[in-house]
């Protein structure tokens, strides 16, 4: 059975809905998220950004066999001296995708192309722009290869039997890559997320809708659709929902008899129109947040029927950075992941920042690489909630923590890079 909104806050030492701290908002947003079981298997070209739902075990050694790591001449290593030159015959051609077959003696070689299988007897490669060639003869400096230089082992990716990739990992480029060389067509994976996301409110108008007076065109949708996209879930928009406690329920009715999560804007702050708080409290277990944070502060989280909900505020920045902080971490364990939070990289700043201890504040930065390889950052200048077009400028967010105070030029801050995300 799943614990209910009071048994998970009961779990957390100190928590208070109005004052929480960022921390303990993904503490709670982790116990809340309880990863899907349902998985399918799905050829490696439709795997990208899935999270496995089994471990992967290697049917076969990778590489298959000992072999050349570049072009050159094979030879036993034995051989070698420390301070002679070895002069060596060449008694054939090695190539890659071919066993070589044939005899060898006593100071013999053969030239060999990467990838090729190491024949018997023979350990070390002499790459080809190190040798002396003439006639049939190659001659090697003293000193420069040890025995077993330039060669790969049998299993030095992987062995047959070893686990490639565990359960809870999400398919990168490089894993497919990984999957496609232990000759498997079908990973199992878990199934995808469908997340319904709808803007509120009576000013919210929708494109193509012509302008009015105290009335903004919803951007939310657009940076949620691209975010959840970006994310691999599969997004239901409803569009908007106008003040209506029919409509409101009706949106919500719909979002949770076939969603796995809902996401809304607009309507989670203290003295807004209460037709969306008192409706998502009428159909779930809901709580309301006041996150010790900058931009984003109210926030609502619970469930309605089997689906999670994140009440996002309506200013289009909060909307960003809550998902970015606290939506898409819980989303991600939604859909089966284990990978940890991202880290956070150092920079030093290039300006003077004013912080208030008490709060984390997620300012809009933009990281560039200084002359000396550091990472240096700047903000994008007006750190407004409703400024969306920082957000276009930036490239992270500079992450300015709860007890952290004013920043002066040249402090080391902290950085959640946007990398792919957004």
């Amino acid at each position: 059975m799943r614990p209910s909104l009071a048994t998970i806050a009961a779990e957390l030492q100190g928590y208070d809905p109005q004052a929480l701290r960022v921390n303990e908002v993904n503490a709670f947003l982790s116990r809340l998220a309880e990863p899907v079981t349902e998985h399918e298997y799905l050829d490696l070209f439709q795997a990208l950004g899935r999270v496995l739902a089994l471990d992967l075990v290697s049917p076969i050694s990778v590489p298959a066999h000992d072999n050349s790591a570049m072009d050159g001449y094979a030879f036993c290593g034995a051989t070698l001296s420390p301070d002679q030159v070895l002069k060596l015959k060449v008694v054939g051609t090695a190539l890659a995708g071919v066993a070589w077959r044939g005899d060898l003696g006593p100071g013999d070689c053969l030239k060999i192309m990467t990838g090729a299988v190491m024949p018997h007897g023979l350990d070390t490669v002499a790459p080809q722009e190190m040798v002396t060639l003439q006639d049939e003869y190659i001659s090697i400096p003293a000193g420069i290869l040890r025995p077993g230089d330039n060669r790969r082992f049998k299993g030095e990716d992987l062995a047959k039997g070893q686990e490639a990739l565990l359960k809870g990992e999400r398919i990168s480029p490089a894993a497919l890559g990984l999957v496609a060389s232990l000759g498997i067509k079908q990973v199992p994976v878990y199934r995808r997320l469908k997340v319904a996301y709808f803007s509120t409110g009576d000013e919210i108008l929708s494109l193509g809708e012509p302008p009015r007076e105290g009335a903004v065109y919803d951007s939310n949708r657009y940076t949620v659709f691209g975010m959840l996209t970006k994310l691999g879930c599969e997004v239901i928009d409803l569009g908007v929902v106008r003040d209506d406690p029919v409509l409101l329920e009706a949106a919500f009715a719909d979002a949770a008899g076939r969603c796995d999560a809902i996401i809304t804007s607009g309507g989670v702050s203290v003295g807004e129109a209460d037709f969306t708080k008192a409706m998502m409290k009428k159909l779930g277990d809901v709580a309301f947040w006041k996150i010790a944070m900058r931009p984003g502060r109210p926030m609502a989280v619970g469930r309605i029927g089997n689906a999670l909900l994140f009440g996002l505020p309506g200013n289009p920045v909060a909307v960003m950075v809550t998902f970015l902080a606290f939506v898409r971490p819980a989303l991600l364990r939604l859909m089966g992941s284990k990978a940890p939070l991202p880290p956070l990289l150092k920079a030093q700043t290039l300006e003077a920042l004013r912080k208030k201890p008490g709060r984390t504040e997620y300012q809009r930065g933009i990281v560039s690489n200084a002359a000396d390889g550091s990472l240096k950052v700047r903000t994008t200048g007006n750190q407004g909630s409703g400024v969306l077009s920082s957000m276009v400028q930036a490239n992270g967010l500079i992450v300015l923590h709860h007890q952290q105070g004013h920043v002066s030029i040249g402090d080391t801050v902290d950085v959640m890079m946007f990398d792919g995300a957004i």
